[in-house]
């Protein structure tokens, strides 16, 4: 295959959506006070500064990680700015969040998984009836990303800290180590510092 060919598949490839991973996560009947309580996590609209010293060097060391991913610089920088920002709003690492995007949607922002989980960190449409608002779309970045920390959180918390088992939750798989195990091994070897 002549170079410019191969150059041009592997691009269209990067281009289009590929296949998502997620499993299909459980839905659970929740009680009122965590119901709640992600609620809140979800719909509250507090202000998003991405111009601050420690947000521009974490995103600076996170570019070259991502390139090609995005279609442009500034898509990147906006991306990373706002997983960033979701991921310690909900007191997660913002690295083990890329991680979970990596294995779960390859950074398709319009991946759809057999299961019918969406975007990016691969949120199951169920999720915005049961604690979101009517028009939420899990296709919009920050939507999405929003729904995914405070969802994971939930699981690391339910589970005591325990993150094999949070991933396994929020994978849909607990009590199977693929996944927990994928987004584990991205995390220390392509998304730690």
């Amino acid at each position: 295959m002549r170079p410019e060919v191969a150059a041009l598949l592997a691009a269209l490839a990067l281009a289009l959506p590929g296949p998502a991973l997620a499993g299909a996560q459980r839905y659970e009947l929740l009680s009122a006070s965590v119901r709640a309580s992600l609620a809140h996590a979800v719909n509250e609209r507090p202000s998003f500064e991405a111009e601050d010293p420690a947000t521009r060097t974490w995103i600076d060391a996170m570019m070259r990680r991502v390139a090609g991913r995005f279609a442009d610089e500034e898509s990147a920088r906006r991306f990373l700015a706002l997983a960033r920002y979701e991921a310690m709003r909900a007191g997660l690492d913002p690295q083990l969040v890329l991680a979970v995007v990596d294995v779960e949607s390859q950074f398709h922002k319009y991946a759809v998984s057999r299961a019918g989980a969406r975007g990016f960190m691969q949120v199951m449409p169920f999720w915005v009836k049961q604690i979101g608002e009517p028009g939420h779309n899990l296709f919009r970045e920050r939507t999405n990303l929003r729904y995914g920390c405070a969802i994971l959180r939930y699981y690391i918390d339910r589970e005591h800290g325990n993150l094999f088992n949070a991933l396994g939750r929020y994978n849909g798989s607990l009590g199977h180590a693929e996944y927990p195990n994928r987004v584990l091994k991205a995390w220390r070897e392509r998304w730690m510092p």
